[in-house]
């Protein structure tokens, strides 16, 4: 994708995540309870709004993102079934699995991969990280004090963990981490989808907030699940840049 030249840290961050907040605040509105009591057809808006930036995304996307944004719908189809409708983790407005939130996924996960990759937002990096990743603790211990949200604080704990050694992708995760904070908590307060109050509706002894904070943890399995699928199309490249990555370790 070709960027605009952005003059400082505020600019690469509302280019990038401003514009994708704004796009969800504004999205999800049109499949809200408040809506559809105006407008019956809200969930159809809301899907052709998403249709229309996925696609305009995608054209302007490189080839690799290209790529990536379909595996990650792809991914997003297969886990809002098993998720969603096979396991009732949590449950849509209409029972269903709205079409815009597939490529939703796909958008949230290459917005995020074009933030990090912003020059102001690589100079700073390492603050960000700091900044983000106080706030996701303390956030999700709030969520824990005033919402008994167990669930939320024990997945949040699980990221945490599972980035104790991965400085490449702190960055990230944590962004990813809080866009979708903004994701769930609009989508519950719209009434868009809601979550049980017992972690997957199954474990009376684990409570949960609607949503709960460290949701996020299983939308990692997008970029996970899109970049192993990428590395087994592209063997020989993947190699390739895994051994430029280390020389450049090394000098």
């Amino acid at each position: 994708m070709k960027y605009m030249k952005h003059s400082n840290l505020f600019q690469s961050t509302f280019y990038t995540l401003g514009l994708l907040i704004l796009f969800i605040a504004g999205g999800l509105f049109f499949d809200s309870s408040y809506f559809i009591e105006q407008d019956s057809n809200g969930q159809h808006y809301a899907n052709a709004a998403m249709l229309l930036v996925f696609f305009g995304l995608f054209y302007r996307a490189t080839k690799r993102s290209k790529e990536l944004m379909l595996y990650a719908v792809a991914i997003g189809i297969g886990g809002e079934c098993l998720f969603s409708l096979g396991f009732d983790m949590y449950e849509y407005r209409l029972k269903n699995v709205p079409v815009y939130v597939p490529p939703g996924h796909a958008i949230i996960y290459i917005v995020t991969v074009y933030f990090c990759r912003e020059k102001f937002v690589k100079k700073y990096k390492s603050k960000i990280e700091r900044y983000f990743g106080v706030f996701i603790f303390f956030y999700s211990l709030c969520f824990l004090i005033f919402r008994s949200d167990v669930f939320g604080f024990g997945l949040t704990l699980l990221i945490f963990w599972f980035l104790r050694n991965k400085p490449r992708e702190r960055l990230f995760y944590f962004s990813m981490y809080l866009v979708v904070v903004f994701l769930e908590i609009n989508g519950t307060t719209y009434e868009c989808w809601v979550w049980p109050n017992t972690a997957f509706g199954v474990f009376d002894f684990i409570k949960s907030a609607n949503p709960p904070s460290g949701v996020s943890f299983f939308y990692f399995g997008l970029d996970l699940g899109s970049l192993w699928l990428y590395k087994k199309r592209h063997t020989i490249a993947w190699s390739r840049m895994k051994n430029v990555r280390h020389y450049q370790t090394l000098n």
